[in-house]
């Protein structure tokens, strides 16, 4: 037998001196067995009809503050009992459920152990789940924290390094022969790219931080400040864009900018001359479906997951410019506003970028109350 501090409490909310005793008795061996008579901090509860009532505000203020650690209840239900509570279908209510299992009075031993166990294992996994989650949070937040510091603190030596590269170019360029030019511009366009890289790691790393909050808002005047913002590239690739109309989504409107200018962006840059590029909406549910379709060269099965993870690019800078982090920022940005995206394309038959914004229509409805 285990020692008493390795065992998992359970407590019996159970009126009835005797009926609390037997039960006690019962249990006591397996579990670590706690009978005072308000609702403590327990691994599970056992509690009865009868009882249920009296302790039932208690224990849902309980089972509600664990959330979302499992916290079980079960209830005896007894043959004579004036109530008769039967266990709630769980895909008919949100969690956390107040009863989790009920057995019934005689209660069979066997049964019960296993029914009881079963719960502890689901909680055991609960809190196994919330401390790898709340590890991997602080995990996140420090590498965050790390890509912000040190993308500040390697701004001001870039700038140093640029400014001198262009005095070097402006006071002695005409003195350089062929090959010192061209080793001087290479020197110059690698501190740029590293700007530019720079700016979209701390770009990368504020989403969370430093986004505004979630308010409703018109994806049409967002798309339409995108585009106006996008008139040169536009212009210069002679490129059509198509906007249907689109809905009002619960979102930052900064960064569901960024989304957007990242995206048509990157539609006009990598579609064939005069591209064409159309944005689309299509209500699935509670969010919306938004798509932005271009006929460019397209993308293989196998790069259309990866494109979306930090300096991942297809191309060299010779063939197209980009930092590598757009398409993660763009992931980025859809993760905090709790959607997704994909791309659906076939090479040389052009790209469809696909992300889900939740519809500002719909409200945050709390469950019922359990009774």
């Amino acid at each position: 037998m285990r020692a008493t501090e390795d065992l998992s409490t359970v407590q019996l909310l159970i009126t009835e001196d005797g009926n609390r005793a037997a039960v006690r008795e019962l249990l006591t061996g397996y579990y670590d067995v706690e009978t005072e008579q308000a609702v403590g901090e327990a691994d599970l509860y056992l509690v009865d009809e009868r009882s249920l009532p009296e302790y039932h505000d208690a224990l849902r203020e309980r089972v509600e503050s664990s959330d979302p650690v499992f916290c079980p209840v079960v209830l005896i239900r007894r043959r004579d009992s004036a109530l008769r509570i039967n266990l709630p279908d769980p895909g008919e209510r949100e969690p956390p459920l107040l009863i989790d299992d009920i057995v019934d009075a005689p209660l069979n031993p066997h049964l019960l152990f296993r029914r009881m166990n079963t719960l502890l294992v689901r909680r055991n996994q609960s809190e196994d789940l919330i401390h790898y989650l709340t590890k991997l949070e602080e995990s996140n937040r420090s590498l965050e924290q790390f890509a912000y510091a040190a993308s500040h603190d390697l701004q001001e030596p870039l700038r140093m390094v640029s400014s001198y590269l262009q005095l070097i170019d402006q006071r002695y360029g005409d003195e350089l022969d062929d090959d010192a030019d061209e080793f001087l511009a290479f020197a110059i366009d690698g501190a740029e790219r590293m700007r530019r890289m720079i700016d979209g790691l701390l770009a990368y790393s504020r989403v969370d931080e430093e986004g505004a909050p979630l308010e409703p808002t018109d994806l049409n005047a967002v798309v339409e400040d995108v585009l106006d913002d996008l008139q040169v590239q536009i212009d210069e690739q002679e490129a059509v864009v198509s906007v249907d109309s689109l809905p009002r989504v619960t979102g930052d409107s900064d960064q569901l900018r960024q989304l957007f200018q990242n995206l048509v962006s990157n539609a006009i840059e990598y579609s064939r001359d005069r591209p064409h590029v159309d944005i689309e909406a299509e209500r699935d549910g509670t969010e919306w479906q938004i798509s932005i379709h271009d006929d460019g060269i397209g993308i293989e099965d196998g790069d259309q997951e990866r494109i979306f993870d930090v300096f991942q690019r297809l191309h060299s800078h010779d063939e197209h410019s980009g930092t590598g982090i757009g398409l993660a920022l763009c992931k980025r940005i859809v993760d905090r506003h709790g959607g997704q995206i994909w791309v659906e394309s076939e090479p040389g038959d052009g790209s469809t970028f696909v992300f889900t914004l939740p519809d500002s229509s719909v409200a945050d409805v709390d469950p019922n109350p359990e009774t």
